[in-house]
C-alpha cells in the first residue's frame, strides 16, 4: 500500500524537495502552503497527477489544518507520515522586528505545529505512523536577540513533548536540525553562504527516518555543512 504523507509549507525550498522525493519513492503526498499560486506551479513540475494534492491553507489557523488533514484523509483514506515543515525567519533581531511580523512568526513556527499534532495524531495512531518536525541549529544554539532560534527551541521542545505523548501509541517522532540550507531564507541576508547543504540533501534525511523499520525511532538529527561552526 502507498504511503500517504503530508508536508506542510510543501512548494517551495525543502518542502518542495521532500515532496519530490517521496513522489519518487512511491507516495501520496499532499502539500500545503498559503501561496495557491506557488502550489499550482509546484503541481505542474512535479507531474505527479493524482499522487500530489495541493491545498491552499494557513498552518497557523486551525480550521485550515483541520481542513487540510480531512481532505488528505478523504482522498485516500489514511495519513502515515506528517512533516511538519512550514515556518519562516525575520532579518534582523528581537530589537528591530515589527511587533504584528514576531506574531506571525510565532504563531506559524510554534502554533503551527503543534495544532498539526493535534489534528493528525488520530491517523497516525491508526497507521503508528511517523511525524517529522524541521527544527534547525537555532534551536540548539543562542545567538543575540534571535526570535527565530526562540520558536525553534520550542519546535524542538514540541517534538520531545509529543514523543513522550505517542510512543506507546507507536507512533515515531523525529526532529531534523539543519544547519545552513541553500534556501530563499537567505535572500534578505546577503545570500547564501559558501558552505551550504541542498534542499535535496535534508530531503534524503527525511525519507531515511521515514524509511526506518518498523520498531525503530529516530528522534533527532541535527546536520551542518562541512565548515559551518556554528
Amino acid at each position: 500500500m502507498e504511503p500517504v504523507t503530508l508536508i506542510t509549507g510543501g512548494s517551495t525550498g525543502i518542502g518542495a524537495a521532500t515532496a519530490r522525493t517521496l513522489l519518487k519513492q512511491g507516495h501520496r503526498v499532499a502539500v500545503t502552503g498559503r501561496d495557491a499560486g506557488k502550489l499550482s506551479a509546484f503541481a505542474a513540475s512535479a507531474g505527479a497527477g493524482e499522487r500530489l494534492l495541493t491545498i491552499t491553507g494557513d498552518t497557523a489557523e486551525a480550521e485550515d489544518v483541520a481542513a487540510a488533514v480531512r481532505r488528505v484523509v478523504q482522498a485516500w483514506g489514511r495519513l502515515d507520515n506528517v512533516i511538519a515543515n512550514a515556518g519562516f525567519s525575520l532579518p534582523g533581531n528581537l530589537e528591530s522586528h515589527a511587533p504584528e511580523d514576531m506574531r506571525a512568526m510565532v504563531l506559524t513556527n510554534v502554533l503551527g505545529p503543534a495544532l498539526l499534532v493535534r489534528e493528525t495524531l488520530p491517523q497516525l495512531r491508526a497507521s503508528k505512523g511517523r511525524i517529522v518536525f524541521i527544527g534547525s541549529v537555532a534551536g540548539v544554539r543562542n545567538t543575540p536577540g534571535n526570535l527565530y532560534s526562540v520558536t525553534k527551541w520550542a519546535a524542538h521542545a514540541l517534538a520531545e513533548n509529543t514523543r513522550l505523548l505517542v510512543s506507546k501509541d507507536r507512533v515515531g517522532v523525529t526532529v531534523i536540525a539543519p544547519g545552513v540550507v541553500d534556501t530563499a531564507f537567505w535572500a534578505e541576508r546577503g545570500g547564501t553562504p559558501e558552505e551550504a547543504m541542498t534542499p535535496e540533501q535534508i530531503a534524503d534525511t527525511i525519507a531515511f527516518v521515514l524509511n526506518q523499520p518498523a520498531g525503530v525511532d529516530i528522534n533527532q538529527i541535527t546536520m551542518r555543512p562541512t565548515g559551518q561552526l556554528g
